[in-house]
């Protein structure tokens, strides 16, 4: 069964062309779907797991979650009299979950999985193929402005936090830097590429490799 990890910059298509590769291998594209199997995994709500996909980089972020991570007084062992979804959330735990729901996820049917650390947790699965998409900063604000309705400097501003929590993330959980090509099988420049086009690159690609 074909896996295809990917993940990008913003506005440089992933989630585009990771539909346009589901669609062309009449597999499931899976996104927010593995925030539900970790929750759910974890007895949480969403809005815990999906803090962890976008991990506080401030001073004063890092600085509440510190206390957040502080156990009540009155409590023995760790969360020992807490019900789980009080329990603060570790990075321990959520890395557990997230691993435990993508393989399962890989191992029982075809996928497109996007992000999530994907590319290292299914790195040497069988049948897998990790792409990585990257576009020129100036066309990167125009699809953002296009596709947000926003102005320019809303854009930027958004694209500097997404792609700035998603470095964040990959190197607190994985080690690694999230734009290193060498984690990938696949990095594509999408300035002079539709998104359909990519997407059948990465259906060649994936027959080749396969």
């Amino acid at each position: 069964m074909p896996i295809v990890t990917i993940r990008g910059q913003l506005g440089s298509g992933a989630p585009e062309i990771g539909r346009g590769v589901a669609e062309l291998l009449h597999a499931d594209y899976v996104d927010r779907e593995i925030i539900a199997g970790v929750a759910a995994r974890l007895q949480r709500n969403e809005q815990d797991v999906i803090a962890k996909e976008m991990p506080a980089s401030s001073l004063l972020g890092r600085i509440a979650e510190a206390l957040d991570r502080g156990i009540p007084f009155g409590a023995g062992v760790e969360g020992a009299y807490l019900p789980a979804w009080e329990i603060p959330l570790d990075d321990r735990r959520y890395l557990q979950a997230l691993e435990s729901v993508i393989r399962e996820l890989a191992r029982s049917q075809s996928l497109v999985i996007r992000g999530r650390g994907s590319q290292f947790i299914l790195k040497g699965y069988p049948h897998s193929l990790h792409v990585f998409t990257v576009a020129p900063v100036k066309m990167r604000v125009k699809r953002v402005m296009e596709e947000r309705q926003s102005n320019e400097e809303a854009a930027e501003q958004e694209i500097a936090r997404f792609d700035g929590a998603s470095r964040e993330f990959i190197k607190r959980h994985f080690q690694a830097g999230w734009e290193d090509p060498i984690h990938y099988d696949l990095v594509l420049n999408t300035e002079n590429l539709s998104f359909q086009a990519a997407a059948s690159i990465v259906v060649q690609a994936l027959s080749i490799k396969t």
